[in-house]
């Protein structure tokens, strides 16, 4: 079991993926798409760091010392500088920063839109590449395999159920609280965007 990427996992939901759950949860089919979007993340997600653990494994890291090696050092530096660019390009364009139309979209939509959505977010969205990219990494240059992921994998998963457990839970008052939630997220897209990008930053240069 391999703790250390597990911070990664609240990268992985920051953005568009929490707000689509939380969308999900206030269609009319909540339960149904909502149930459909986590088996995506979860789909998605686990495919995603297979790949990455596996073409990291072709990398040249230095896995006597623990330390990343050139090609891991140059990715994980890479990395981090996009994210404080993309962090300062939200800010300074807070004002004009709004959320995708394909958002709106999903207040109707149903289990299969929700699979997709879950699919394609995690396997295409930037942020989330990047994210498996570095768990790939991370695994290869420590010699762990594949199966060391299953904390951040299950935390990723976890994360993306949230909005479901808590309607689950708590139905009465997550019909009421989700809309709201919903709203000030897709109001402040671009804040909870620098957010996910500085977190990001942080966990990559620790």
């Amino acid at each position: 079991m391999d703790l250390a990427v597990l911070p990664l996992s609240i990268t992985m939901m920051a953005g568009p993926q929490i707000m689509s759950a939380l969308i999900f949860v206030t269609t009319k089919r909540a339960l149904a798409t909502s149930f459909a979007f986590v088996a995506g993340v979860a789909i998605a997600a686990t495919a995603g760091v297979t790949i990455t653990r596996w073409l990291a494994g072709l990398l040249p890291l230095d896995r006597a010392t623990g330390a990343p090696g050139r090609v891991g050092e140059v990715l994980q530096y890479g990395l981090a500088a996009v994210l404080v660019v993309l962090a300062v390009r939200n800010w300074v364009r807070r004002a004009e920063v709004r959320p995708p139309a394909w958002l709106g979209k999903l207040l109707t939509a149903g289990p299969r839109t929700g699979l997709r959505t879950g699919l394609l977010l995690i396997g295409l969205f930037p942020s989330d590449v990047l994210v498996m990219i570095t768990v790939g990494v991370h695994l290869a240059q420590h010699g762990l395999p594949l199966a060391a992921a299953w904390p951040f994998l299950a935390a990723t998963v976890l994360i993306a159920a949230t909005p479901l457990l808590a309607f689950l839970l708590f139905r009465r008052r997550a019909e009421r609280f989700a809309p709201t939630a919903r709203e000030w997220m897709l109001e402040h897209s671009w804040l909870v965007n620098v957010i996910a990008c500085l977190l990001f930053v942080v966990l990559l240069v620790r």
